[in-house]
């Protein structure tokens, strides 16, 4: 088998591969692409999968295209679904596209000195001036009815309803493999496996047409060990941008990752050789307390869709909360690292004429709720369980102060070892 499919095959990211991708790889440098939808104006850890595949063929000295969907994005996907997406306007499309774009190429290498460089393209370039007339007399007459119907993600459609608008995706996503054959030399399109069906249309197409060889391979669709949808959290999707999920929340992700899935992730999301992997897995099953598979995974990820500094600044946030770090650690750290740090800790309203009328800290605990009154809040502090900012309260006389305020807004209080609670200055 080709190298470069041996190596996605022991990092679990290989299901279906046509006939022949194995000796095309080998023949020569080939031109491949993934299809990005613009959904949103930034791409989610979702979408690492169909990235890893477009670099780590690269690597393997193929060249990488990515094809932003700016046509079939209007249209809708049923692969996979269980009900029609919602459409965009081409506006917020063109939106969408920007940002994809411009995360795309922090993934791949676009130098022009490359033989292999990569290539950002989209599908509404060659298909916004083709009529219906034109589509339907020289794509639609090439794919049957029958053979459009025997895909999976139609069947599965049929049962609840499919508009002919989604029917048709297979043959646009199909034209969009031939135009890149004809245009691009494109030999081979990758994907998840929930695409299979899309993309043996596309090798159909372009042998019907051109009496051209097409080939096709998908990696598996990721699920956790418990059975949920990878990816997915409380609060939505895990982001690449990150106005949207901070450096710090993904770094978090990766670091809580359940054993089980851990030992996969590391090596499907990150290019450590196999040998380092094997090490790295055993060390972890004869010490699982210390966490190395996860260390390692939020690195790598954290690295690689950020930056050295941005994984290092997560590293010393997430600190704060479970180390002895004093106050000054805690003033070093931004609005937006401190709200990130304490995501999920209980908030109460500080009144603002607190700050300046030197109410004691034993009136503040009881009256915002975090003691249920002043005489217990007298014993925390009387026996040291009670922590401001990071620093012991041991005087049951003293008084809030406005160089306690983080932010000019925010202070951390601390009660017994692991209760953390925010008071947020009304303003």
């Amino acid at each position: 088998m080709n190298l470069l499919l041996e190596e996605l095959r022991w990092r679990g990211l290989l299901q279906d591969v046509m006939p022949g991708t194995d000796e095309q790889l080998n023949r020569e440098m080939t031109a491949a692409y993934v299809g990005f939808d613009p959904t949103a104006d930034s791409l989610h850890i979702g979408s690492l999968v169909p990235i890893i595949l477009l670099m780590h063929l690269q690597k393997a000295g193929h060249k990488p295209i990515a094809v932003v969907g700016g046509a079939t994005g209007m249209v809708g996907d049923p692969s996979g679904k269980s009900e029609e997406r919602n459409m965009l306007s081409i506006e917020q499309i063109q939106i969408n596209i920007a940002g994809v774009r411009k995360q795309l190429q922090h993934f791949l290498q676009f130098d022009d000195a490359l033989p292999n460089k990569a290539e950002l393209l989209d599908n509404y370039d060659w298909l916004k001036n083709i009529t219906f007339l034109d589509f339907i007399r020289d794509v639609g007459k090439h794919i049957t009815v029958n053979y459009m119907l025997s895909k999976d993600s139609v069947q599965r459609r049929l049962e609840t309803g499919m508009s002919f608008t989604e029917f048709t995706y297979q043959l646009v996503q199909g034209f969009d493999f031939y135009y890149l054959n004809q245009h691009h030399n494109v030999k081979l399109q990758m994907g998840g496996s929930d695409q299979w069906g899309n993309m043996v249309t596309g090798t159909e197409l372009i042998r019907r047409k051109s009496n051209n060889d097409a080939f096709a391979f998908t990696a598996p669709l990721l699920k956790k060990a418990d059975g949920g949808k990878f990816g997915k959290t409380e609060t939505g999707n895990i982001w690449l941008d990150a106005s949207k999920t901070s450096p710090y929340r993904f770094y978090q992700f990766w670091l809580n990752t359940a054993d089980e899935d851990a030992k996969n992730y590391i090596k499907i999301f990150t290019f450590l050789p196999q040998a380092d992997i094997e090490t790295l897995i055993k060390e972890h099953e004869a010490q699982p307390h210390l966490r190395a598979l996860q260390k390692t995974l939020a690195r790598e990820l954290t690295v690689m869709v950020h930056s050295q500094p941005a994984y290092d600044a997560a590293v010393e946030a997430s600190q704060i909360l479970f180390s002895e770090n004093t106050t000054a650690a805690l003033q070093q750290l931004s609005r937006e690292q401190l709200l990130d740090v304490l995501d999920g800790v209980p908030q109460f309203p500080l009144p603002a004429n607190s700050i300046n009328d030197g109410v004691k800290w034993l009136d503040v605990l009881a009256s915002t709720g975090i003691m249920p009154s002043k005489g217990e809040a007298r014993k925390m502090i009387q026996s040291g369980a009670i922590g401001i900012n990071k620093q012991k309260l041991n005087d049951v006389e003293a008084t809030l102060l406005p160089e306690q305020l983080l932010q000019n807004q925010y202070i951390l209080v601390q009660k017994g070892k692991k209760n953390y609670y925010l008071l947020t200055l009304e303003a």
